[in-house]
């Protein structure tokens, strides 16, 4: 993704900072920001907002990657979820959290608990306990977490799904 968009824009030294588009979003493809997709909706942002947006290919694109994967016997579950559970996890650190979760708890909500140990990540990251972080306000913990919604869909049949906003 980060080639693609240095390819679509080669005049733009500050295209990718720090791992995000332009300095400012991780994701690379989305339905919404409209302000890294055309310069008319940059330009409707306050000043303080705005974008030095070079040239007139998008930042975003919010047409799908798509991968084909042929299933195999040793493929469990599939994870879904929004790129907030990424700040904290790897996707090996996903993918053995679900294992591991699974094998111990097989009647548990493996998304529940991606949801959980990203909270106890952030409160850590934060400096405070988990309960702690669970005291502030859902939209003043934005601060120290991005929304996330988690969705695991086991290869068996069964599907959890769970998202922050409800703790």
């Amino acid at each position: 993704e980060v080639i693609r968009i240095k390819n679509e824009h080669p005049d733009d030294r500050n295209c990718i900072v720090n791992d995000r588009v332009k300095g400012r979003l991780k994701v690379t493809r989305a339905f919404g920001a409209g302000f890294l997709k055309q310069h008319k909706w940059n330009d409707v942002l306050l000043e303080m907002f705005r974008n030095d947006y070079i040239g007139t290919a998008p930042y975003l694109s919010c047409s799908p990657s798509l991968r084909h994967h042929k299933l195999s016997p040793g493929d469990q579950f599939l994870v879904l979820s929004s790129d907030g559970l990424y700040q904290y996890f790897s996707n090996q650190e996903v993918v053995s959290h679900v294992q591991n979760f699974m094998e111990r708890f097989p009647d548990g909500d493996p998304a529940q608990h991606l949801i959980e140990e990203l909270l106890f990540r952030a409160a850590r990251k934060a400096g405070m306990d988990f309960h702690e972080l669970l005291d502030i306000p859902q939209g003043d913990r934005r601060k120290y977490h991005d929304d996330v919604t988690v969705m695991v869909v086991s290869l068996e049949g069964r599907i959890w799904k769970s998202s922050g906003k409800y703790l």
